[in-house]
């Protein structure tokens, strides 16, 4: 008797927990990859990636019948306008769960325009602060159109993946939106957002593909948008933070000035030294990095590939730096290393939340080659590595 009585107690109770009625079904939802913005006609135009669910769900190869995204786009006095435009013509509900980027165009980072964009994610409870930002010059929507190569699935590419490709090249420094509030609302309260471009360097037997590219840096401030660093004069960058997993510099072996050589560099390790002085403040640079040899031909020696290494690698960061000072940019954070390092002399010395900087500002930059790998001899022709003498 009490058997049966414990037993439709606990039947009467499973009654009253919750279930699921309220939950919709995966494939009753569009999942959003990513966001385009564009500022046009005192307008924001905002493109909603939508990715597909079999793309998602099933494997990296997407399905070869169906398409890989579709974009919406909308026009609004606020994102937020823009975006419930977008919901009316949505047949599905819209999740923002895996939204991996937000890309801007220029008109779209002046006047401060990307604060309350940026605001409105960060506060919107369905989205995460682990969102990749991006910024171009190109129409927004042709972006967000490109497909991977070899038509992989858009959560792949990229720019929704920004840390595979950088391993084997950091040209520039993936940014979050996380990252780019702390960059914000810290000192110098500016901040790198990496700048994507379409390039057409890949084909098939058919045509050329268009890829995204990076291709240098946009940087932010609390005022507004400062401008771009682009191609080459954006190079210094990667070897002033220690995100930096592998880069390469080129250049001419000094033995007959004809002969170029591309060397990796890994290992990256940067120190950057405040010295304040009396009313001015300069900052030492100390590096420290590891080089491979690619293809040469030739004899060269230890000695000359590091003094090249450490000419090159100076003259990228110096030339960037300027880059930087024609824009008003602290490219590097310096402001902040001092204030992490002295925060007396940061205040007495900071105007508008950065310390003001001059060509002469970075005083000295030590470069160790800490160990040169001459890779694989193929060739008789190899690198004179200077050997340490047992009997020393």
């Amino acid at each position: 008797m009490k058997t049966t009585f414990k037993f439709i107690v606990m039947i009467f109770l499973t009654t009253l927990l919750a279930g699921c009625w309220d939950i919709t079904e995966p494939q009753r939802m569009y999942y959003i990859n990513a966001v385009g913005v564009d500022f046009v006609d005192d307008e924001y135009e905002v493109y909603l990636q939508i990715i597909n669910f079999a793309d998602v769900a099933k494997s990296v190869q997407p399905s070869s019948n169906a398409e890989p995204a579709e974009i919406g786009r909308a026009k609004g006095r606020t994102v937020e306008e823009a975006i419930y435009k977008l919901y009316r013509s949505s047949d599905q509900q819209i999740f923002w769960g895996h939204m991996r980027y937000i890309i801007f165009s220029e008109s779209a980072l002046e006047n401060e325009r990307f604060i309350p964009v940026i605001d409105t994610f960060i506060r919107f409870r369905d989205t995460r602060y682990h969102i990749w930002m991006y910024c171009t010059k190109d129409p927004v929507h042709d972006v967000l159109l490109v497909s991977p190569i070899l038509k992989n699935s858009l959560s792949s590419s990229k720019l929704s993946n920004p840390i595979n490709p950088t391993e084997q090249e950091t040209f520039v420094e993936p940014k979050n939106l996380r990252e780019i509030v702390i960059g914000l609302n810290e000192p110098n309260h500016e901040v790198t957002v990496p700048y994507v471009s379409i390039r057409k360097d890949w084909q098939t037997d058919e045509e050329n593909v268009e890829e995204t590219y990076f291709s240098g840096v946009g940087i932010l401030s609390k005022d507004g948008f400062k401008g771009f660093v682009k191609d080459e004069a954006a190079r210094g960058n990667q070897w002033m933070h220690n995100y930096t997993n592998r880069g390469e510099i080129t250049f001419k072996l000094r033995t007959d000035g004809k002969e170029e050589l591309t060397v990796s560099i890994d290992k990256l390790q940067v120190k950057k030294i405040p010295v304040v002085n009396k009313e001015e403040v300069y900052f030492d640079v100390e590096l420290q990095l590891r080089a491979t040899v690619n293809g040469f031909k030739g004899k060269v020696s230890e000695k000359e590939l590091k003094k090249q290494i450490i000419k090159e690698v100076k003259k990228e960061i110096r030339q960037t730096y300027n880059e930087g000072l024609k824009l008003d940019v602290d490219i590097f954070r310096l402001s902040e290393v001092l204030y992490r390092d002295n925060v007396k002399a940061w205040k007495r010395l900071e105007t508008d939340g950065k310390i003001p900087l001059q060509e002469n500002s970075i005083r000295k930059i030590s470069i160790d080659v800490s160990q040169i790998n001459p890779g694989r001899k193929t060739f008789s022709e190899i690198i004179k590595i200077k050997r340490p003498d047992p009997s020393e």
